[in-house]
């Protein structure tokens, strides 16, 4: 029998718990996931120089309580601001630091976000390609754009890579999207130019026709974000594992 692709619940940006000082995306919440045996999925965004960090948001405000961009940051400045109410002093990390702190210890579930311009999506592409040429560990990437999972392909990723989807019904995130690229995304029509080895899902779409059809052929489907059992349970008949937070889940 195939081994699943992922056979632990995912920690969504580590095993974190804000009230108790453990900040998401942190050092501390990806110790706490490995020490609890789950997979890590964490977010990678791109430095003004060009360097890949460990960070979810595109402003620095919710995190780190500055203003701006983190893409019109420099990777020192980064990386030596303290993430707000960590209790153990964490700074977002280098992606190559956050790799050498795993060291292989679990498996990674790894989100590319999404670049401003074509350049931007290239360059993070590349960097985090050259960093994983050299890690040891399991490892696999995703991303809402269909463009960096081409391009890190094409950058010499040979592991699973995934895409991120939903129902792409309009809200406050995507107003950029036009109706022609709501109904792709939607029903995953990137295939021939993406050719994903798996589908991290909304958990609120993953009845949708597209990832049943894709489901029924084999690909791995992760749901997210589930934040309490009742919802896992909910959840597992249409997907193979969970990416949760906030919560204990049952079992691994």
């Amino acid at each position: 029998m195939t081994e699943p692709l992922f056979p632990n619940p995912i920690a969504h940006r580590g095993l974190h718990d804000r009230a108790s000082g453990i900040i998401e995306n942190s050092a501390s919440a990806f110790e706490a996931a490995i020490i609890a045996g789950f997979t890590i999925e964490c977010d990678v965004q791109l430095s003004s120089d060009g360097v890949a960090v460990i960070f979810h948001d595109d402003d620095m405000k919710r995190l780190l309580g500055r203003d701006g961009a983190i893409a019109d940051c420099t990777v020192a400045e980064i990386t030596s601001t303290k993430l707000l109410d960590s209790a153990a002093g964490d700074c977002p990390q280098k992606f190559t630091d956050f790799l050498a702190q795993i060291a292989g210890r679990t498996l990674l579930q790894i989100e590319l976000k999404h670049q401003r311009d074509p350049a931007g999506t290239q360059l993070l592409a590349r960097a985090v390609a050259e960093a994983l040429k050299s890690y040891e560990g399991p490892v696999t990437v995703e991303s809402f754009d269909p463009h960096l999972l081409t391009a890190i392909r094409q950058f010499g990723f040979a592991g699973p890579r995934g895409i991120i989807t939903y129902d792409y019904e309009p809200n406050e995130w995507d107003g950029h999207l036009t109706e022609e690229q709501r109904f792709t995304l939607r029903h995953l029509l990137h295939w021939h130019e993406t050719q994903f080895d798996f589908i991290s899902c909304d958990r609120n779409a993953l009845q949708l026709p597209a990832i049943s059809f894709w489901r029924a052929l084999g690909k791995p489907v992760t749901g997210w974000t589930i934040r309490s059992q009742a919802e896992a349970d909910a959840a597992r008949p249409f997907a193979d594992q969970i990416v949760f937070e906030g919560f204990a889940p049952k079992s691994a």
